[in-house]
């Protein structure tokens, strides 16, 4: 029981009018108290401890302090010997969180024990601790905000502008001090900016976009209305985002990409340059395209189908992706599958052991595939293996092994496979004759090579670099007339570039001149490129002189293939001779 020093008079009297004693009234005050309360003796027995500190701390009258709370043990030491309590941490009893005093108790000069107070501060520090969250959850805005590559506005109900963010400042040329606390409508009254997203949202409360030129930027506005859980409008978000910044970069980005297409296109100019000298021309867009799918091929190691019509250079396609693969310099092998006897196509392409078939040599031989290792094979009119081959062929592709005709083991090889064939595979999968399986493996990455006729474009420049390449082999000097060259160019070419190929060689080898004229031109192509020049070129595309000028050779050209001379074709198209003499002069027919 705490000892009383002295005592209010008054209060006794009020005291005793209702007959308490003061030793009562001391208890049921502490016992009151929503504070903890222990009188703790010198040897630190705890003496008294009130309602507070009973049950919601657990110490109890007769045990000692220490075992309780260690942590007050050495400032009730403190205070004991004189000092004054330094305070200490919060502490954490329970689910509670209390603020700790120590006071020293004494009579007289006799120092009878401390007094320890615990004060409940779970709800402070609970709050606190929420606006240090809060505190730290605004940090994390404002510095988000002030890291936006976007402007940004917030404003008030009232139109004032209570924020904006430093990219704000930059796109619009101000400081945040010349137009926060003021307001919008004076902000546009003065001429700082032409139009107000934040004016617009509060006269529509809807959001608005809207376009801003102010100091020669042009700035795209958002304004968005931002409400409390009521509806009520409680504030403006305004987002600026510089569209000149972004045209900028988007010309920027174009010019990029424009100098990359034109670095791609010159590289593939040199590309078809260093092809042309090897007999490939490319004008047409459609023969540029396949040479460009060539090239890309030729970088990686899937196998290729090569498709066109004879004599288009499926060959040529095949030279050009090995020269630029990874496997140049290692063995080329080219086969043509429809130049082999059938008998003998298994064993000349795997290859046989001795003695596994009547004449075969001693010792065994290598087939194509094993002389090809490491490098590519090129199989040419692949549409011509048998099924028994197309199977072994088909294995290969699958576990890139093989095994010798009369053989009992298989060989693994590394060998990528280039196939080419002018025939419709496809249709030959429908009547049985191609196995569907291989024409799936095969055609992995198909290369289709136009027609001559497709790309007439070409045929003018194959002409000239032909019939230049021959003469100079020969010694001689040779150029076609313009009648001819339209001829040869209306020509449909069915042998493709080698029929054009051995016709140069031809018309270089018979002709009589340097000239090469229409009288140099078979029959048969003179014909024929004569109606395929009026069907090619569409009156739509020719003045009404050059339809009668392309009518008129073609009459001449065909009266001449049936009649021969000059008296005839006039008997034949109704004119006199000298008509026709004039008219085959004037066209080059000679």
């Amino acid at each position: 029981m705490l000892i009383r020093n002295s005592c209010d008079r008054t209060l006794d009297g009020v005291l005793e009018t209702h007959g308490v004693a003061w030793d009562m009234f001391a208890d049921t005050l502490l016992e009151a108290s929503r504070n903890g309360c222990t009188a703790v003796a010198a040897s630190g027995l705890v003496l008294y401890a009130n309602r507070m500190a009973r049950e919601e701390l657990g110490i109890l009258p007769g045990t000692l302090m220490v075992d309780r709370v260690p942590a007050l043990q050495q400032r009730m030491a403190g205070v004991l010997a004189g000092e004054t309590d330094p305070g200490g941490p919060l502490l954490r009893l329970g689910e509670s969180i209390y603020m700790t005093t120590v006071s020293r108790v004494q009579a007289g000069a006799v120092i009878l024990g401390t007094l320890c107070v615990f004060i409940d501060m779970t709800l402070f520090e609970t709050t606190a601790s929420q606006m240090r969250a809060y505190a730290e959850l605004s940090r994390e805005q404002d510095t988000i905000i002030n890291a936006l590559s976007e402007g940004l506005w917030i404003c008030d109900p009232q139109a004032n502008v209570l924020r904006i963010n430093p990219a704000s400042e930059r796109l619009n040329g101000i400081r945040a001090a010349q137009v926060v606390g003021r307001n919008m409508h004076d902000l546009v009254a003065e001429g700082m900016f032409d139009r107000s997203a934040t004016l617009e949202v509060l006269a529509r409360k809807m959001p608005v976009s809207i376009l801003q030129t102010h100091q020669g930027r042009r700035l795209a506005l958002t304004g968005i209305p931002v409400q409390d859980e009521a509806g009520t409008l409680i504030r403006v978000v305004v987002t600026e985002r510089d569209l000149t910044e972004i045209e900028t970069l988007h010309r920027e980005l174009e010019e990029q990409e424009a100098m990359q297409d034109r670095i791609r296109a010159r590289m593939q100019e040199l590309q078809l340059g260093e092809v042309e000298s090897t007999r490939i021309i490319a004008r047409s867009p459609c023969m540029r395209k396949a040479l460009s799918h060539a090239f890309k091929v030729a970088a990686v190691d899937s196998t290729v189908l090569i498709l066109g019509e004879s004599g288009v250079g499926k060959e040529l396609f095949a030279d050009l992706i090995y020269k630029y693969s990874e496997r140049a310099g290692k063995p080329l092998v080219k086969i043509n599958c429809g130049a082999i006897p059938e008998s003998l196509l298994e064993a000349e392409l795997f290859g046989y052991e001795k003695g596994a078939f009547t004449g075969a040599q001693v010792k065994g031989k290598a087939g194509y595939f094993e002389l090809a290792d490491g490098g590519i094979i090129f199989m040419d009119e692949i549409a011509e293996l048998t099924l028994s081959a197309q199977v072994k062929l088909l294995r290969f592709l699958q576990d890139g092994q093989i095994m010798r005709v009369g053989g009992t083991h298989s060989r693994k090889l590394n060998v990528r496979i280039l196939a080419a064939t002018h025939q419709d595979l496809q249709t030959m999968v429908e009547r049985g004759t191609f196995r569907l399986d291989l024409f799936y493996r095969l055609s992995v990455i198909p290369i289709a090579i136009p027609p001559l006729r497709e790309r007439t474009d070409c045929i003018l420049p194959l002409l000239h670099h032909y019939t230049e390449f021959f003469a100079e082999r020969m010694g001689l000097s040779r150029r076609f007339t313009r009648a001819a060259s339209e001829v040869l160019i209306a020509y449909p070419w069915p042998g493709n570039v080698r029929e054009l190929a051995n016709l140069c060689e031809r018309l270089v080898v018979m002709s009589e001149s340097e000239l090469i004229g229409l009288a140099d031109l078979p029959p048969d192509i003179l014909g024929r490129a004569g109606k395929a020049a009026l069907v090619q070129t569409g009156p739509e595309e020719l003045t009404l002189n050059q339809v009668l000028e392309n009518t008129e050779r073609s009459l001449l050209l065909e009266a001449r293939q049936r009649h021969g001379s000059q008296m005839l074709m006039a008997k034949a198209l109704g004119v006199d001779q000298s008509t026709v003499a004039r008219k085959m002069k004037k066209y080059g027919i000679l």
